[in-house]
């Protein structure tokens, strides 16, 4: 549970914890904003009257699609693509299937369905690990309230877009739509109960730059309305009636924060290339096609890890060729010829659809799971890749294959991809020459035989999320044992240079699309490792760029080279931050 303490004893300034969301500091007063709760009737109705009760749901769509555009006009913008997305999920025939067949079923009045059947859908999302797939909930109870607003005939909330004047919002559970519609020049801040960093609030908060602590349970508890409110969006803190002196700190980081951001975004037009001439390759990962519009905005010359399982998890059973083609079309056109890493299913581990991956393991992240699986249900598997060559017309595509062990799987997965190429051009289905084909380095035993595979593909990427849990044998999810999961670890930092030499050996790039790739200390002894390409969340794009343009790459070298000398990663990470001290100002 979120921590609430006394930090000074004479002012009663509380001061609460919570998820850094959006960075920045944002100092005002707080403006308490409840969005009440949709009391759903539950009712018989006739055989008779199922065709009407659909028609209401379709006019109540149809309404909420209006209203959708409506906004997008007076925004003129769709950060992220949201809006877009949610008019995308209004129009989806396979829901407005599901809700046919449920009425034709229960005889029950069509709110009552509709919520019943995105309660199914919340059910299958609530049993993910994935915390950001979980988090995309919010998206979904978005879209679903805007259609029972319509059928319960209740206007739907705007007393955010005539906010006045400036204020820290503080609520419990902000709706994209409620965070797109609010009069942005007056939110300063964003203090929420609910939610977290990958939230599709969270990343609208990030679009708009607004500083936002979210998963801070007590805040609309403990904040009334009127009080001053500090929110620290770099360290996840919630100030309440500060000290002046407090506040007068704050404003000094508020003022230095924004000049550093100011400076940072000059370089998003500039190339990524060290100051004796090495360029690198700066890519960003993303979840949902939303995300493109900030991809860009950031500066990332492209996506190196577009995760394609949310698809499968939000349709499960029902995702369908044409559903997954438009998702991949999307992104490929929205990058505007920039190259596309899309990773096949990873289901499994941690990111589990019931009613497509049913299998309960005692120890999943060793079990059945990402190419495994594919391999398994070669249908769902062959549907995916007919879906990818299809949108490969559209953009810029580079397939990449997870979780392969050995030249076995990859050998497997490339036959049943040929064949894939095969049925399409006896179908005279279009699909582009030559994509570039790419497999994830994530376990051991294909980091030790990357001289074989680097044979095999035209690149690599490698996963250190997991290549470090499972080179070390820590499950990172474990508090227990968190301690012992070591990026820096010698151990770890060989393979990845044995992965770099033996691609580069072959002829191929590397790119690196694991938390490590995100950290700036970890960037100068990459750099030097040899890597060719960084991915990561967008937001951390500016400050890699930084780092990497105020090195150079001979430096970096005698940095790795030194790096691999040594016998503990403590020592290593000691080392690193003291060369990189006053210099890079790395922020891990």
């Amino acid at each position: 549970m979120t921590a609430i303490f006394y930090s000074d004893y004479n002012n009663k300034m509380k001061v609460l914890k919570g998820v850094p969301a959006s960075p920045g500091f944002a100092i005002g007063r707080a403006y308490l904003y409840n969005d009440d709760e949709l009391n759903v009737p539950e009712y018989e109705i006739l055989e008779a009257e199922v065709v009407s009760e659909m028609e209401r749901y379709r006019t109540a769509v149809a309404r909420a699609i209006e209203e959708l555009e409506l906004l997008q006009a007076r925004e003129h913008s769709d950060p992220d693509g949201f809006l877009a997305t949610h008019i995308m999920m209004l129009r989806d025939p396979e829901i407005d299937a599901k809700i046919d067949i449920q009425l034709a079923k229960t005889k029950k009045n069509v709110e009552w369905v509709v919520q019943d059947v995105v309660n199914e859908l919340l059910r299958k999302l609530g049993t993910v690990q994935d915390v950001y797939l979980k988090e995309r909930t919010m998206d979904i109870r978005d879209v679903s309230r805007r259609i029972l607003q319509h059928l319960l005939g209740k206007a739907v909330h705007s007393s955010l877009a005539e906010l006045k004047g400036e204020a820290i919002l503080v609520t419990s559970n902000l709706l994209p739509s409620d965070a797109v519609a609010m009069n942005k020049k007056s939110v300063l801040g964003l203090v929420m109960d609910a939610g977290g960093n990958t939230t599709h609030t969270a990343i609208l908060a990030r679009s708009f730059e607004i500083p936002a602590v979210l998963g801070c349970v007590w805040a609309t508890r403990e904040i009334h309305n009127g009080d001053w409110v500090v929110v620290d969006g770099e360290n996840g803190q919630v100030l309440i009636n500060p000290a002046e002196a407090v506040i007068e700190e704050y404003i000094q980081r508020k003022i230095l924060h924004e000049k550093t951001q100011a400076d940072l975004k000059v370089l998003g037009g500039l190339p990524c290339v060290t100051l004796d001439g090495r360029t690198f390759q700066l890519n960003a990962n993303i979840e949902i096609p939303d995300e493109v519009e900030n991809v860009l905005a950031h500066g990332a010359d492209g996506v190196g890890l577009y995760r394609s399982e949310f698809l499968f998890i939000q349709n499960g059973a029902n995702v369908s060729e044409e559903i997954q083609c438009q998702a991949y079309r999307r992104v490929l056109e929205g990058m505007e010829g920039r190259p596309v890493t899309i990773r096949t299913l990873d289901l499994g581990g941690d990111k589990l659809a019931p009613d497509l991956y049913p299998a309960k393991e005692s120890n999943p992240l060793l079990g059945w799971r990402a190419i495994r699986f594919c391999l398994a249900d070669r249908k769902i598997f062959q549907t995916q890749l007919r879906a990818l060559l299809r949108a490969s017309v559209y953009g810029n595509l580079k397939i990449m294959f997870p979780m392969i062990s050995g030249v076995g799987e990859l050998e497997q997965v490339l036959a049943i991809l040929e064949e894939v190429k095969n049925q399409l051009t006896s179908e005279k289905v279009p699909f582009a020459p030559n994509i570039p084909i790419g497999t994830m380095i994530e376990v051991p035993s294909a980091a030790m035989v990357s001289d074989h595979l680097a044979r095999l593909v035209d690149f690599f990427s490698i996963g250190t999320n997991d290549l470090t849990q499972y080179t070390l044998a820590v499950d990172r999810g474990n508090e227990r044992i968190a301690s012992l999961y070591e990026p820096f670890h010698p151990g770890v930092l060989r393979l990845i240079k044995l992965v770099i030499d033996n691609a580069h050996e072959a002829g191929i790039p590397v790119a690196m699309c694991g938390e490590m790739a995100s950290n700036s200390k970890a960037a100068l002894i990459l750099a030097g490792l040899g890597l060719d390409e960084f991915s990561m969340n967008a937001v951390g794009l500016p400050k890699m760029k930084s780092v990497l343009r105020s090195l150079t790459y001979s430096e970096a070298e005698h940095v790795a080279e030194d790096v691999l000398k040594m016998r503990r990663s403590d020592e290593i990470e000691a080392f690193v931050t003291a060369y990189s001290q006053g210099r890079f100002s790395p922020s891990e």
